[in-house]
């Protein structure tokens, strides 16, 4: 069961590590009232999917279920049964 949850990668989690960085600075700046530095946490907000989604291209996401393997028992047959 743990497999089949959501975000457990190293794609996943490092995307959400810099989105969260990304929310901090531009919250501290934002307080701070110094907008440079609100739109650096912005652009590390923008950055976060890109660097996920080509972490997760380059193989560190989850597999997509096309790739998922079934056990060398499952037949036709059982996998139809099962749905």
């Amino acid at each position: 069961m743990a497999d089949s949850s959501h975000g457990h990668t190293p794609a996943a989690w490092t995307g959400v590590i810099i989105a969260f960085i990304g929310f901090i600075v531009a919250g501290t700046f934002m307080v701070m009232v110094k907008p440079a530095g609100f739109w650096v946490g912005m652009a590390l907000l923008a950055i976060a999917p890109i660097v996920g989604g080509a972490m997760s291209a380059a193989g560190l996401g989850k597999p997509k279920r096309a790739e998922l393997k079934l056990p060398a028992k499952a037949t036709a047959q059982t996998v139809g049964s099962e749905a």
